[in-house]
């Protein structure tokens, strides 16, 4: 391709609304435009990687034996208010409405569109097992839109669905996948873990691993242990009870319970400040609407709540925090002086395992201004029931083998879920079986960030001078440079080497461009295409330079030899 006639609006500035590298670089190398807030158009650069990245996916997905298909972005409500995700789902869920007034939505996900596909043209064992995918562009209504096509309102994914006739078919189809997509990302040169993590909306109850790359900018924590390789959303990781067994009405010297005045005192650190103590030493009362129940949630002061986990618990569909607003209605008091002493009947009291052990500690009085002193489970206040409720601490015991765990940071490329029957039994999903009983489909689903995994890939392989492609996903393999085409031996060396790469099947920019040699190569270390050809002075001598991105080594090159120098890099 010859980079004169070739859309490639490279910019020097970082553009004011890019805070992270790969948003940074794919505006600044010509690959993206923002059209809207989370919507982006991919211009040839951007695209051509884009394709490559899905041709891997293709072939891997190709030969664990899944079978390529492309559905509808656009979802009648009716899929949806079968599944139950009609209401569950959110306000991420993008929702329109036909010239007739028929409601559809923008398909985030298509685990119903699948499962009634396969529920309206499979009904027996004998077409069973069946892995149907595609590539496709999807839409999420994100609060939140940042990091380019990081996270983004539109994004290109790929989604598979397994259909089998029992668990055990359904686990050789999730081993097939959790290894195509080591192979995908290994080939995208992705430095990444599979870790355990949460089924989240997608719903299911049984296995579900997260594809992370590392990078400092993911927006996903990763718990891992060095001793056992244990690995894990943090949503996922499990806080070890080590207290359990331990009898709480005798593990305190237990002090009476005192009414202190805390008068504009309010937040965890206020209180602890206020009071002298550690912030450990704080209950901090959270209010949460769970579905229709309202419900407290006990915390030490020091630690997070994992919602995921609060959500599990209760097996509910939706939960949110209670605004200020709210908390003031339903209680009476102002948020900041909730407590569990004395609270309202209408209101369930759940709490970490932690809380049993605290040793006289403070909590809300429910009374603006006052907070409890020498408060003590279970002589003070009545808990529903304990569970582990919060997030795991870096250092703190690894689950599996009680090490000490520590944290990554890493941006979610891939996710596979044991579904089970889930959606095919609110779809009607169903086969016959060997003696002609109608039994239900167990499934699985396998997703695939394909614009998100470019962004991955650009966040790992880049420097002060722009992208450094890895060479499989890179959207030229050879750049070749003429410093000035001007100069008759140097764009006839150049366009021989051009057109000899062409004929090797070498996919080759060449920049014929009348532009200044530094413009040149500051647009090359940009762009990032992993092999370099200079054609400069020496041309007449029969020499050029090659000079790999990777390592920014070069050396020179007779042009005799330079054709097969570029193959042995290849």
């Amino acid at each position: 391709m010859k980079q004169q006639k070739m859309l490639i609006p490279t910019l020097r500035e970082v553009p004011s609304d890019a805070e992270v590298a790969s948003h940074k670089l794919m505006l600044r190398a010509g690959l993206i435009r923002q059209l809207a807030s989370g919507v982006y158009s991919y211009l040839p650069l951007g695209y051509k990687v884009l394709k490559k990245v899905e041709a891997i996916v293709r072939e891997e997905m190709d030969k664990s034996g899944a079978q390529e298909i492309l559905t509808s972005a656009i979802q009648p409500a009716e899929l949806w208010k079968k599944s139950g995700r009609w209401d569950a789902y959110g306000p991420e869920l993008m929702r329109l409405q036909d010239r007739h007034q028929r409601d559809f939505v923008l398909g985030p996900t298509h685990e119903e569109v699948f499962t009634s596909l396969m529920r309206d043209e499979v009904n027996s064992y004998k077409k069973l097992p069946v892995n149907l995918y595609q590539i496709q562009t999807k839409y999420r209504d994100e609060r939140r839109p940042r990091f380019g096509v990081i996270r983004a309102r539109e994004f290109i994914m790929k989604d598979a669905y397994s259909f089998d006739t029992n668990t055990d078919g359904l686990d050789e189809s999730y081993k097939a996948m959790y290894d195509a997509y080591h192979r995908i990302f290994t080939r995208c040169q992705l430095n990444y873990r599979a870790v355990e993590a949460d089924a989240g909306t997608i719903g299911g109850h049984g296995g579900t691993h997260e594809f992370m790359a590392l990078s400092e900018i993911g927006e996903d924590t990763i718990v891992h242990c060095s001793a056992c390789g244990f690995a894990a959303n943090i949503e996922k990781a499990e806080v070890i009870d080590l207290n359990s067994g331990t009898d709480t009405a005798t593990n305190a010297n237990v002090e009476p319970v005192e009414l202190v005045e805390t008068p504009n005192v309010k937040t965890v650190k206020e209180v602890a400040e206020y009071l002298g103590i550690e912030a450990g030493k704080v209950i901090k009362t959270l209010l949460y609407k769970v579905d229709d129940d309202i419900v407290a949630v006990l915390l030490s002061g020091d630690d997070e709540l994992n919602e995921i986990k609060l959500k599990n618990l209760f097996d509910a569909e939706l939960i949110e925090l209670l605004s200020d607003e709210q908390v003031e209605s339903i209680t009476g008091d102002k948020p900041g002086y909730v407590g569990p002493i004395n609270l309202i009947d209408k209101i369930k009291i759940v709490a970490d395992n932690k809380i049993q052990y605290a040793d006289n500690a403070v909590c809300g009085a429910n009374k603006v201004d006052y907070h409890y002193k020498q408060v003590n489970y279970p002589r003070d206040f009545a808990v529903e029931k304990f569970a582990d409720l919060r997030n795991i601490k870096e250092g703190e015991p690894c689950p599996k083998c009680q090490a000490a765990v520590s944290f990554s940071q890493g941006i979610e490329v891939g996710h596979v879920f044991k579904l089970g029957t889930k959606y095919s039994e609110a779809m009607g999903a169903k086969y016959l079986d060997e003696n002609g009983s109608s039994q239900l489909m167990v499934m699985g689903c396998y997703g695939i960030g394909v614009s998100r995994t470019v962004a991955a890939i650009v966040e790992q392989h880049s420097d002060e001078n722009g992208i450094v492609w890895p060479k499989e996903v890179a959207p030229f393999q050879v750049h070749v440079i003429p410093v000035n085409v001007k100069n008759d031996k140097q764009r006839e060396l150049a366009t021989l080497i051009y057109e000899q790469l062409l004929a090797k099947g070498i996919e080759v920019l060449y920049d014929d461009r009348q532009e200044r040699a530094g413009v040149k190569f500051k647009d090359a270390d940009l762009i990032g295409i992993p092999i370099r050809v200079v054609v400069g002075a020496k041309a007449d001598e029969g020499i050029v330079e090659l000079k790999l991105r990777t390592t920014g080594a070069s050396r020179d090159v007779s042009i005799d030899d330079i054709i097969s120098d570029i193959l042995a890099e290849l």
